[in-house]
């Protein structure tokens, strides 16, 4: 992801994510303290889907709508724990073709990258049938606020191979 996909990510959230808005700042300040976290699918001149992710504490996530500041990068009070797959979003049209499936790839290869031992995050909606078939689990942590009713928190270990 590059700053000019920004506003086409941010169109995408909310076709995508009506229930869980967040302001544009949130995904610019993500890609400003981790671009290697932040993936897109290029479909022409316009994003058939993005990706944001970035270290964070051991089995938490950040609060929904939440600027983390400098407590993503280096200066949390403890050292990351794990990566917090914050947001993926595909358009219903390119789906089915494995690219889901290519992104937790690729982030659970970012977070080996980092020597990260989990990832970690919140499923809403239905989604967390997808999860739970690439090794996510739900944990008893509680999910943190403005992810709704029936959201799940939910983790895996990631291993050197990932």
């Amino acid at each position: 992801m590059r700053a000019p996909d920004l506003p086409a990510a941010a169109r995408l959230a909310a076709r995508i994510h009506p229930d869980y808005p967040e302001d544009d700042a949130v995904m610019a300040e993500r890609l400003r303290l981790c671009p290697e976290g932040c993936l897109v699918l290029a479909a022409g001149d316009d994003l058939a889907g993005y990706a944001v992710g970035h270290p964070w504490r051991a089995r938490s996530v950040p609060d929904l709508d939440t600027l983390i500041g400098d407590t993503l990068i280096g200066n949390l009070r403890e050292p990351a724990q794990a990566w917090c797959i914050h947001d993926v979003a595909l358009d219903p049209l390119a789906r089915g073709r494995g690219a889901a499936g290519e992104v937790v790839g690729l982030m659970l290869a970012e977070a080996a990258r980092r020597r990260l031992p989990e990832a970690v995050l919140v499923a809403v909606g239905d989604a967390a049938g997808f999860w739970r078939r690439h090794g996510f689990r739900p944990i008893p942590e509680a999910a943190p606020a403005g992810y709704g009713a029936g959201a799940t928190l939910m983790a895996r270990a990631v291993s050197a191979a990932a």
